[in-house]
């Protein structure tokens, strides 16, 4: 039962850090910010059968992004982000053992490819010029570790076919589409272009991280 209460702690302290995002109350969500992640590793932990110490990697390395993204400053963006890369990197090896090549579906996979490289271009194009240049390289080395962690996510989903693989795609595109918001809050000259900017990059993201430990659990059971 331990399992519930880390999901009811997660719940709980990302509602709070919703309303947060919601009023724009800064200092507060850097109170609830450390905690999100954390908790839903706990109920990963308790709740698997078997437990992938990839993947509890993987969910670590996004809290410490969490953490480092708190502080303001292109340095600590730029940490966050690289710990957040390696989070990508080891979410991918979470979706391998399960992929077989003979069932991708390459007439669905290489149009999905071409949709997130066509994104991912498109948003480096329209921030290029409000970018520092020593970030444009790592970011666009972070959009291609992203659309190559949806993608592995899309192969497992075709490989298994089950309901737990296809939440665990959910969750990586709106991971996905958490980090393009980000990027657009932070770089965009518009300022107000995202809705209710902080609480939609957050949603996005909770969800994106929530989904894919939820899928892979039951991928697992």
């Amino acid at each position: 039962m331990i399992q519930y209460v880390f999901l009811a702690l997660f719940l709980i302290v990302s509602g709070v850090h919703l309303w947060d995002s919601w009023t724009d109350n800064a200092k507060r969500r850097a109170y609830t910010k450390p905690f999100l992640l954390i908790f839903l590793t706990l109920f990963y932990c308790f709740a698997a059968k078997e437990i992938s110490w990839v993947l509890v990697a993987a969910l670590l390395t996004s809290w410490l992004g969490d953490v480092l993204l708190i502080p303001k400053g292109t340095k600590w963006f730029v940490s966050g982000g690289i710990s957040f890369l390696v989070s990508h990197v080891l979410f991918i090896l979470v979706y391998l053992p399960a992929i077989r090549w003979d069932a991708v579906l390459w007439w669905v996979f290489i149009p999905v490819a071409v949709v997130y490289a066509a994104i991912s271009v498109r948003l480096t194009l329209t921030l290029k010029g409000n970018i520092p240049k020593p970030m444009l390289a790592p970011m666009i080395l972070y959009l291609l570790a992203n659309s190559t962690m949806n993608l592995m996510a899309l192969s497992q989903l075709m490989t298994l076919k089950t309901a737990g693989a296809a939440i665990a795609f959910a969750g990586a595109v709106c991971f996905f589409t958490s980090d393009c918001t980000l990027y657009l809050v932070r770089y965009h000259k518009n300022k107000d272009l995202i809705f209710k900017k902080h609480f939609t990059v957050m949603l996005t993201y909770l969800l994106g991280e929530a989904l894919i430990t939820v899928g892979m659990l039951l991928i697992q059971s």
